[in-house]
């Protein structure tokens, strides 16, 4: 048995990254291999991923685009309804931010539409892999005529003024907390979630130390006796658990598996949606391990972006 205090990383390293390798660095959380990233692993891993329908891993990296173009194919844009894109016009066009996921469903149910046709060539000629199959491949090599799409560096982004930059720059943090602490964070439904799944996680592995893992509750001090009490619980908890491992999936052995468990969890948001979650989460009326992370957490976007 295992015992860690809760933390959260903001991933910095990964907005510097390839969409591939972010996707798929994001993508293995879930089934706690990233011991199998090699400098060759994240195409073919991302490439699996889409051919099987995994969305929730597509919506682990965003691309932000510039479009000009005529007010009509703007207009045309919206009549589309297109779902969980982020569309704000400029005078000579737009600024689109949109997950991989949301793109690829563009195109799949809007193929005739200018703009996506338009943003999956730009997005398709640097990475074809994430989306292959999804229209035409002849559709996909230029912009139309008279339709100019230009992908935004992060520093673009960043430079955008800040009634954008709220909507258009996303961050992802990793937390490792508590269960019950994750079956509260994803009820914010604008974010995207990756998780460290039970399911397929068999903790009795060599990988996990042959062990459970604890976070350590901010309920009870060390030495009392209520922490004693949960410790012999946790104890107890994860003797039943690797016994029935012994004949038993990881699925139907994690039924025995309390909130105490340990998880690892990437929730991916814009700073507009990372504002309303702070104030949910850290005011008094919050969850007491829900103030315990989200805090700091709080502190330091607030630090890095005054204007929230």
């Amino acid at each position: 048995m295992k015992i860690v205090e809760p933390s959260f990383e903001i991933q910095d390293d990964l907005d510097r990254a390839s969409l591939a390798v972010r996707l798929e660095a994001c993508g293995r959380i879930c089934y706690k291999s990233e011991d199998k990233i090699t400098e060759d692993s994240a195409i073919p891993f991302v490439t699996k991923v889409a051919a099987h329908g995994h969305n929730s891993v597509l919506e682990m990296a965003v691309a932000t685009v510039e479009v000009t173009c005529r007010p009509e194919r703007l207009a045309d844009l919206f009549a589309c309804q297109p779902r969980y894109l982020i569309i704000d016009p400029t005078p000579a066009g737009c600024f689109i931010t949109g997950s991989i996921r949301a793109y690829r469903e563009a195109g799949a149910a809007h193929a005739d539409n200018a703009i996506i046709r338009g943003i999956l060539s730009v997005l398709s000629a640097k990475s074809p892999f994430l989306f292959a199959g999804v229209v035409a491949e002849e559709d996909m090599q230029a912009p139309p005529a008279g339709l100019g799409v230009r992908k935004l560096s992060l520093d673009e982004v960043d430079a955008l003024p800040a009634e954008l930059l709220r909507r258009h720059r996303f961050v992802g943090v990793k937390f490792i907390v508590n269960r019950a602490v994750t079956h509260e964070l994803v009820r914010h439904r604008p974010c995207s979630f990756l998780q460290e799944s039970q399911r397929y996680c068999r903790y009795s592995q060599e990988k996990f130390g042959n062990q459970v893992t604890f976070i350590k509750p901010m309920f009870f001090e060390k030495g009392t006796a209520e922490y004693s009490l949960w410790q012999q619980a946790m104890e107890e908890t994860e003797r039943l658990y690797l016994q029935l491992l012994e004949t038993s999936t990881p699925q139907a052995a994690r039924t025995v598996l309390p909130n105490s468990c340990k998880t690892e969890l990437i929730m991916y948001c814009n700073l507009a949606e990372w504002k309303h979650v702070f104030t949910l989460r850290t005011s008094p009326a919050a969850e007491p391990s829900m103030r315990e992370i989200m805090i700091p957490l709080a502190e330091e976007i607030q630090r890095r972006y005054p204007f929230m």
